[in-house]
């Protein structure tokens, strides 16, 4: 094997993108030490986006307290680009599912205030374009606390101002703009979306990722309710019809959020990035591509970031393996077109155990070495 590219996601809350590449290298260079290897961090517009887009754009990072996701104050980071332009933020950063702890999880409670935070500020640096990565969140509440902090305020059918979290999304019968940052109305949003699910349905944003979040099965049926209430009373305020449309279920609904009251354009996260690091052009004459995240199954091929890899290295029919913490779904997975499908895992384990980033890292150094091993005769022919 003379080339190869490494293109993984992160393995959330236990490896960075560039630690599961750094572990896949090792593993690639034990049996073909001379195989040059590109090594790509990614990020799909959750864990990781920040720092790969601020150091393309020879941005700087900017700090300031902002709320976390049950409200607590926490240090909130995004960067600006070089040309003081464009302002670059993770909603994980201050909204991330992350920041909640295991028994605080609960996604009617659970607000994307702070990000709406880091908006603010940096509509106050001046930057009017901005780049927003959404995947990642600990949150179900359609953006409505990211536009609490902008100024826009929701009311109740008594006129009462409702508080935060996607608890309120049903009792939503007014939004009153008059106090919205005037700034709002320069500005442009680009979403970094890492699925194409719809606002709400069996599809939507509820059914598909509340229960990653902390919801049960009672919570999944409010919130969904919640949301297609909100959706009506968002057509009537509008005009806008968010609840089919692809990727407005992201981040608990966020991406309709962004789509409803700031004009925003919805982006598949992987396809920014890979235009971004020019991925189409480096991995030119590659003979294999190892890809990846912490849980691979159906959503893995609704815009994350394997399905983003597999589409450019089709274009070149390179053929593309997935390396993942756990595999669901595998067969649609081959379906879709991915030469292999692996789990890094060697055998039962606690989840404690799985998610120990020198266990996991091993883990994925021992089998890339196996899979190239086995290449390794087909290669050298």
């Amino acid at each position: 094997m003379n080339k190869a590219i490494i293109a993984i996601d992160s393995f959330k809350g236990c490896l960075t993108s560039e630690e599961a590449g750094s572990a896949v290298m090792e593993g690639i260079k034990t049996i073909f030490p001379d195989c040059e290897t590109l090594l790509f961090p990614i990020a799909d517009g959750g864990e990781g986006m920040l720092d790969i887009l601020t150091s393309a754009t020879k941005g700087k990072y900017r700090t300031l307290p902002a709320h976390g996701p049950l409200m607590e104050l926490v240090q909130g980071r995004y960067g600006i680009s070089g040309d003081g332009q464009t302002a670059l933020i993770e909603m994980a950063a201050v909204s991330g599912l992350p920041l909640v702890p295991e028994d605080k999880r609960n996604p009617m409670l659970t607000t994307t205030y702070g990000t709406g935070e880091l908006i603010l500020d940096a509509l106050e640096q001046g930057c009017r374009h901005f780049i927003v990565g959404i995947g990642g969140s600990a949150t179900n509440d359609a953006g409505l606390g990211m536009l609490q902090a902008l100024g826009f305020r929701f009311l109740d059918k008594r006129g009462n101002l409702l508080g935060t979290g996607g608890r309120i999304m049903s009792q939503v019968a007014s939004i009153d703009t008059s106090a919205v940052h005037p700034a709002l109305k320069e500005a442009r949003f680009t979403i970094a979306c890492d699925v194409r699910n719809p606002f709400c349905g069996s599809d939507g944003a509820a059914y598909v990722f509340a229960s990653q979040k902390g919801a049960d099965t009672k919570m999944v049926k409010e919130l969904d309710t919640g949301m297609q209430a909100l959706s009506r009373v968002i057509l009537s305020t509008t005009g806008k019809d968010i609840s089919d449309i692809p990727g407005a279920g992201a981040a608990g609904g966020m991406g309709g959020g962004f789509l409803a009251f700031l004009n925003a354009e919805l982006k598949p996260g992987i396809r920014l990035m890979l235009d971004v690091l020019d991925f189409g052009k480096r991995i030119t004459g590659a003979d294999l591509i190892f890809t990846g995240e912490g849980r691979a199954d159906r959503q893995t091929v609704m815009g994350k970031v394997p399905s983003g890899i597999l589409e450019e290295a089709r274009k070149q029919n390179i053929p593309v393996i997935v390396l993942a913490g756990s595999i669901e779904d595998a067969a649609q997975m081959n379906r879709a077109g991915f030469q292999g499908i692996f789990s890094i895992t060697p055998g039962p384990v606690t989840m404690e155990k799985a998610m120990e980033p020198e266990f996991a890292r091993e883990n994925i150094r021992r089998l890339v070495t196996q899979i190239c091993s086995v290449i390794h005769p087909f290669a050298t022919r």
